[in-house]
């Protein structure tokens, strides 16, 4: 099942379909799920990685929260959209500045997830922007 076919199949969509923020969600979902395991694989780790498992965890929420904003279609709240893509940079570029710290595949994995979000919720704001 394809989110980004969920998101145009909605009723409000339509025409307006902006497949900038499909992809961002799409990839907030990823980040969000690859995050998670990556906090989870450091608990696991030894020494002080403390700091990579909160940067981790809240970068999986922040990034839960961005995908289920960004796909209620109904009405739709674009600043508040605008607000959690934001949210969700910060959120990524943390993590990554974070995971980079940390000599795993699992941070490493991280990193690259957080880039790749990162760079699509960006290009999804700058698409709003535009559209405003």
């Amino acid at each position: 099942m394809s989110i980004i076919k969920m998101i145009q199949e909605h009723p409000d969509v339509g025409a307006d379909f902006n497949e900038a923020l499909g992809e961002a969600v799409r990839h907030a979902m990823y980040c969000a799920a690859i995050c998670n395991s990556c906090a989870d694989a450091c608990s696991a780790e030894e020494g002080d990685v403390r700091a990579c498992i909160r940067l981790c965890m809240d970068c999986s929420d922040i990034c839960t929260a961005t995908y289920r904003v960004a796909t209620r279609r109904t009405a739709g709240n674009v600043a508040v959209i605008e607000a959690q893509l934001r949210a969700c940079i910060t959120a990524c570029e943390q993590c990554i500045e974070e995971c980079a710290k940390h000599d795993n595949d699992h941070c490493r994995r991280c990193a690259q997830m957080c880039r790749e979000c990162a760079h699509d919720c960006l290009k999804a704001l700058n698409g709003m922007r535009q559209a405003a």
